[in-house]
């Protein structure tokens, strides 16, 4: 009954009926997809990453990393102290002279194993940082979608709020969405890569 009146209207009356269903409908339709109706929402975006498909990907290809170069560092470290070891004993039948340029050369490769060590862990962190801009990069999209489902003109960092009710937090809302849109992010990574 009500669609075959709403289907007589003409003109601006059934334009001002779409816009009153919509401003009634749309509100209601967004907080039953748990998307809260304010004009100022707050986010976790540490959660946001880490609790998301793609960041616990990353987070977990870093931990397994981390671990592998963890065990590679023992095993230097091991090599290293052998060696040491080794020409400490040496010490006690050369003379000073002859000593010095094993002392120097061990020290060197030392360095350089300290240095490696030192870069190979920098490059790690370099990339936790690079996944992280390339995913908000990535779900800025969705964000803007779950700004405009909200109704609301301001997305807040939810740890830069002093007080605020958990109803205007969309960071679930948000970690939902992200993942049915890129899930785990690795069939993005491979087609950028190709």
């Amino acid at each position: 009954m009500l669609i075959r009146v709403f289907m007589k209207l003409q003109g601006p009356l059934r334009a001002l009926c779409v816009f009153l269903t919509f401003a009634c409908v749309a509100p209601a339709m967004a907080q039953q997809l748990g998307v809260p109706q304010s004009s100022v929402v707050t986010l976790s975006s540490e959660r946001l990453f880490s609790d998301s498909a793609f960041g616990q990907r990353i987070l977990r290809e870093i931990e397994a990393e981390g671990i592998l170069l963890g065990e590679e560092n023992e095993r230097i470290v091991a090599e290293l102290s052998l060696e040491e070891k080794l020409l400490t004993e040496q010490r006690a039948t050369m003379t000073a002279d002859e000593f010095r340029p094993l002392a120097d050369a061990f020290d060197e490769k030392v360095q350089s194993h300290r240095e490696g060590q030192r870069a190979k862990l920098d490059a790690l962190a370099r990339r936790s940082e690079e996944a992280q801009q390339r995913f908000f990069e990535l779900v800025q999209p969705v964000l803007i979608d779950l700004l405009r489902e909200s109704g609301a003109s301001i997305i807040i960092e939810r740890s830069s709020v002093f007080l605020s009710s958990d109803r205007t937090d969309i960071t679930e809302a948000a970690i939902s969405r992200i993942d049915a849109v890129i899930g785990d992010g690795s069939t993005l990574e491979n087609e950028a890569s190709e």
